[in-house]
């Protein structure tokens, strides 16, 4: 039997564990016995901040992993995540990725020595506050909020204070007044708890980018047989139809929990979603051309991602042009 290991830094009963959960069943299930995967949850193995590196030296075979959070190497992949605007689904998410990925061979490098088992969307983000409920842009002044590094530009242009920081620790942050808010998808009320110390929610669309979010190492994936890589080729499929299926499931428990918590929950007007949506096109923009300093070209995918996001078909999905495919 080969045992492989898989960490996360959530716990066994967030959204994203219960998906890898129901993936573990089914590559344990399909693998005849063959093939045990051993779970370590809530980063008691693998770190959120250095998941990628450890995954390349083997601390766990298969792990969880966030490079739009790297604190290096995977620039084009933290840029790429502000080019979503106007997505608004899991499928449509993870299809732009699988586009621009397949056309600019910086991913792969980023990606180097790691095996890409899935990527992952998600649930658009709203901004969630602790004391001060948010109606207009002008609200967001002088607010400490933790936020996504594609998004850090845009809140600064609108007078808060955004900081990058893991979501695990955000809970405690805004228990203690750190924070004043975070951006978040409503799931986060009940997965992170954020209805116990926050008591605001607007519900403006920001959108949400899609990366590489479960690996395996590189030197581990060799090591498996034909067979065994072949049938971890075919659970891509099943483990992100399992993460689309836990998140939407989440946001409405999360929407729930809020209520059950009298969070207030505000909308904001068109005009001020239009303005948001150009800040965010504007950044989108000036982070690819930025890349530069890297020496990466980031706006041929930059271009190919708005151009993409254009043109959603009838059914509402993305296709690759014939080139990029």
């Amino acid at each position: 039997m080969t045992v492989l290991t898989y960490a996360s830094p959530f716990s066994p009963g967030h959204p994203f564990s219960r998906a890898d959960i129901v993936w573990m069943k089914w590559v344990e299930q399909q693998a005849g016995g063959s093939i045990k995967i051993q779970p370590y949850w809530s980063g008691s193995l693998l770190s959120s901040e250095h998941s990628m590196p450890e995954l390349r030296h083997g601390v766990a075979d298969i792990g969880l992993i966030t490079p739009i959070y790297a604190r290096g190497g995977a620039h084009l992949i933290r840029a790429q995540a502000g080019f979503y605007g106007g997505l608004t689904s899991f499928a449509q998410q993870t299809a732009l990725w699988r586009c621009m990925a397949a056309a600019d061979p910086q991913f792969q490098r980023e990606l180097h020595e790691l095996k890409v088992l899935a990527v992952q969307g998600g649930n658009l983000p709203g901004i969630v506050t602790r004391d001060r409920a948010i109606r207009t842009l002008a609200d967001l002044r002088g607010l400490r909020l933790r936020a996504p590094s594609e998004l850090l530009a845009v809140l600064k242009d609108l007078g808060a204070d955004p900081i990058d920081m893991p979501m695990g620790e955000v809970y405690s942050a805004l228990a203690k007044g750190v924070l004043d808010g975070v951006v978040a998808p409503p799931d986060t009320l009940k997965s992170l708890h954020f209805a116990e110390v926050a008591k605001y929610f607007n519900t403006i669309k920001i959108p949400r980018g899609a990366y590489a979010a479960r690996a395996m190492g590189e030197r581990r994936w060799r090591s498996l047989t034909d067979e065994q890589r072949a049938l971890f080729e075919r659970s891509t499929e099943v483990w992100e139809k399992a993460l689309a299926a836990e998140l939407l499931v989440a946001n409405e428990v999360g929407l729930a929990s809020g209520r059950e918590h009298h969070v207030e929950f505000h909308d904001i007007s068109a005009d001020e979603q239009a303005k948001f949506n150009a800040l965010y096109e504007r950044d989108g923009e000036a982070r690819a051309r930025a890349l530069a300093r890297f020496g990466i070209d980031g706006m041929p995918t930059y271009r190919l991602a708005r151009s993409l996001a254009a043109h959603v078909t009838d059914d509402n999905s993305i296709r690759c042009s014939r080139d990029e495919t």
